[in-house]
């Protein structure tokens, strides 16, 4: 039986590009641990996706994860199976033109056939407790990344 962990992400960037920044809370049995980082030069996609990644990442065993996010760009793009259309497709999107962010989606690829994901769209600043945390994380990391 997997453990089931909730986990919820965001991104921030100021500019894009720009300095950036992302935060994570993963949840398993009330339990809650904080992850976040940013880069100096990147996208609010990048950061979005790095979240996950990283949230990801943090599993030390196959999981079933709830995540909660509050980027189209990355729900959408697993959901509706973009990102498995450009794969096979050689990173190509349905207008012919290069995907982005390859090399996040080929690592994110990995980790969603490692755990058992699903992904939940939220509205973000709309006062969802942990999606508000996870954007100050992701804010004060594009500070810090400045």
């Amino acid at each position: 039986m997997m453990k089931k962990i909730e986990m919820f992400t965001d991104g921030a960037c100021s500019g894009n590009p720009g300095p950036g920044g992302w935060g994570t809370i993963l949840r398993y049995k009330g339990v809650e641990k904080e992850l976040s980082g940013g880069e100096h030069e990147t996208t609010n996609n990048r950061m979005e996706m790095t979240a996950v990644i990283s949230g990801l990442k943090a599993l030390n065993e196959p999981c079933e994860v709830d995540v909660f996010t509050d980027s189209k760009y990355v729900c959408d793009s697993v959901q509706k199976g973009w990102v498995y259309s450009w794969k096979k497709n050689n990173w190509r999107k349905a207008d012919k033109k290069p995907a982005l962010n390859v090399d996040l989606w080929e690592e994110m690829l990995l980790l969603l056939e490692k755990h058992k994901v699903t992904f939940h769209w939220l509205k973000g600043h709309d006062g969802h407790p942990e999606n508000e945390r996870c954007d100050a994380m992701a804010v004060y990391q594009s500070h810090e990344n400045a």
